[in-house]
């Protein structure tokens, strides 16, 4: 039997039927809509007296019939047979309107969202005649056919919540106004006049259009084009806020996406369902569509259950910055333990999350020799994945026993240890390079090294004038709210911090955020399972702060080092600091 959407409440099983039957009918191929379709839709909404809508593939085949608004009968983005910015869905709507007015915007806007064809409003009157031998059939007053246009020539919305991310001077996104989509309304027009129109010349050459459109404004073709979605709660300030986006914009670009749009939204409290609410989706799915997006990035940790209702109702794939973090992780891993790590880490992220990759996951198995039906391909990828996370943990663990070896040794040689720890992007690899001439890989991105890096420094010996040589380890960049499968995965790694004699907490004194920094670094040296050593404060890119921020962070830290290691000023004094600094840790261990 086939299914009727929307609100069915109150319906006679007579008036289901005649619903039903609109499954049956059949429109050619090359016409939006025939008089007499158009006509019985209205009969039938006029004798239910709701709103009912048809839609039409290119065949003519009437492939879902719903009552209500084309709002709130649209079809799921993911079940749409084809979507994207280049073309349109194939699908065409028609529907009944109650009142004589041109296309509402809620309805203009559900066929942008679904990309269709064309969308056809009939307006009824709402009084009918009884035919010989019974139905009745209610008068269309008026048609209206409306369709999207490209985007050359859309009119701008001046939305607050809707902003382009660029950073102005300070370092900070500022709002600027996006195109709409843009759509073309006809004129009142007769069911004759309707069914005149060639649906084929209109598809062709809007698609025209549209492929021309997409082409000339689409970027790399191997880059993801993102859209960022940030939520602001009571918990954080607009400063934090505004950060926080920044930053997500950099991860997306190191990942190697290009950031097209950021929209924001201000709630008490998050969305259980969508993080964001109802209508906030819907404008992210719409700008989605309009920008060619996909890829959707959410600011926070989305549940599994999240992902999936997001992903149904917007159309395209979504992520949170987790999985944007995990990612560049993959591509900066190098060694065979940074790729174990790595490993580990998406696996246990993607475990509770199996359950929304769809229907496929939920085929059942089984076979000759087995009882009932098998374990379902959902629990077979679990226990798979369970099996091989346990794996990687014996082999992290066996990492572990090694690195530990190694640190003894180079304890029974008594060679003091230092352990590079800061803010990602904070210059620690540039560091190392300048004080130990390595060759360790810089740039100016996001975890641009992953894997830890340990070199020998002569420094001057605390009390002699004899120089004595240390070990200084550069170890993976710190991010605020550092994901938790990230701490297990990389313990290994961070054992190089907690084992290590002394610390030094390089800080980007250029960056607008420098003293959140220090606080999320702390915090995650805070959560270490043994206490790290004594840290020295080192205040990096002196050469790119303003004498204001460098006054605030002398008054603040007045032990703190200043230096500009790309430059290679205040070099000579970090190293008798350090002098320092190796005397005390020693005596205090």
């Amino acid at each position: 039997m086939e299914t009727i959407f929307g609100n069915l409440q109150g319906l006679k099983s007579s008036q289901l039927k005649q619903l039903q039957r609109l499954y049956h009918q059949r429109i050619p191929g090359d016409r939006i809509t025939t008089s007499e379709f158009s006509q019985r839709l209205a009969a039938i909404s006029t004798e239910v007296n709701q709103p009912v809508c048809a839609y039409i593939n290119r065949r003519g085949q009437v492939i879902r019939v719903g009552v209500g608004t084309p709002r709130q009968t649209q079809i799921p983005l993911m079940e749409l047979p084809r979507y994207g910015a280049e073309r349109l869905s194939g699908i065409r709507c028609i529907a009944t309107h109650l009142k004589a007015e041109p296309p509402n915007e809620a309805a203009l806007t559900a066929m942008a969202l679904q990309r269709l064809d064309a969308l056809v409003v009939l307006n009824i009157t709402g009084t009918g005649f009884t035919r010989r031998g019974g139905g009745a059939t209610g008068y269309v007053k008026e048609a209206y056919l409306a369709h999207l246009t490209p985007q050359e020539s859309r009119t701008l919305i001046p939305s607050p919540a809707v902003v382009k991310l660029e950073e102005n001077q300070f370092g900070f996104a500022h709002c600027k106004q996006i195109q709409s989509p843009s759509w073309n309304i006809s004129p009142p027009l007769s069911l004759d006049e309707l069914a005149d129109q060639d649906l084929v010349d209109l598809v062709e050459n809007l698609e025209a259009e549209f492929q021309r459109e997409f082409v000339a404004q689409e970027v790399d073709s191997d880059h993801d084009r993102v859209l960022i979605v940030g939520l602001m709660t009571s918990e954080i300030t607009p400063l934090q806020f505004q950060d926080t986006l920044v930053e997500l914009a950099r991860l997306v670009d190191t990942a190697g996406g290009d950031v097209l749009q950021t929209i924001q939204q201000k709630r008490s409290r998050i969305h259980p369902q969508t993080v964001v609410g109802e209508g906030k989706v819907q404008e992210i799915a719409l700008t989605a569509q309009t920008l060619g997006v996909n890829l959707v990035v959410f600011d926070r940790d989305l549940s599994p259950s999240q992902v999936r209702n997001l992903e149904m109702q917007i159309g395209i794939r979504v992520v949170d910055r987790t999985e944007v973090i995990l990612d560049i992780f993959a591509q900066r891993a190098q060694s065979r333990a940074g790729k174990l790590q790595v490993e580990l880490a998406q696996l246990e992220y993607m475990q509770p999350r199996l359950a929304g990759r769809g229907r496929t996951m939920s085929r059942l198995g089984g076979g000759i020799g087995t009882r009932g039906p098998g374990e379902t391909k959902l629990e077979t990828e679990r226990r798979a994945i369970g099996q091989r996370i346990s794996r990687l943990q014996k082999e992290v663990t066996q990492l572990q026993a090694h690195r530990s070896r190694l640190r003894q040794r180079r304890q029974h040689q008594e060679v003091p240890s230092v352990a590079l720890v800061g803010y990602t992007n904070a210059g620690k690899s540039t560091l190392l390079n300048a004080l130990t001439n390595a060759e360790v890989y810089t740039a100016d991105q996001l975890f641009a090294t992953l894997d830890p890096t340990t070199r020998r420094l002569v420094i001057p010996h605390g009390e002699a004038d004899k120089p004595q040589e240390i070990l200084i380890t550069d170890t993976v960049g710190f991010i605020h709210e550092l994901p938790p499968s990230l701490m297990d995965a990389f313990r290994a790694t961070l054992e190089e911090v907690t084992e290590a004699d002394a610390l030094l907490h390089l800080v980007d004194l250029s960056h607008p955020a420098w003293l959140r920094h220090i606080r999320s670094v702390r915090e995650i040296l805070a959560q270490m399972p043994i206490t790290p050593g004594p840290a020295l404060v080192v205040f990096n890119k002196i050469d790119q702060a303003n004498s204001e921020t460098l006054a605030l962070a002398r008054e603040e830290f007045p032990l703190a080092v200043f230096i500009s290691a790309s430059q290679r000023l205040g070099l000579e004094t970090l190293r008798q600091r350090l002098a320092q600094l190796i005397e005390y840790a020693v005596d205090y261990r």
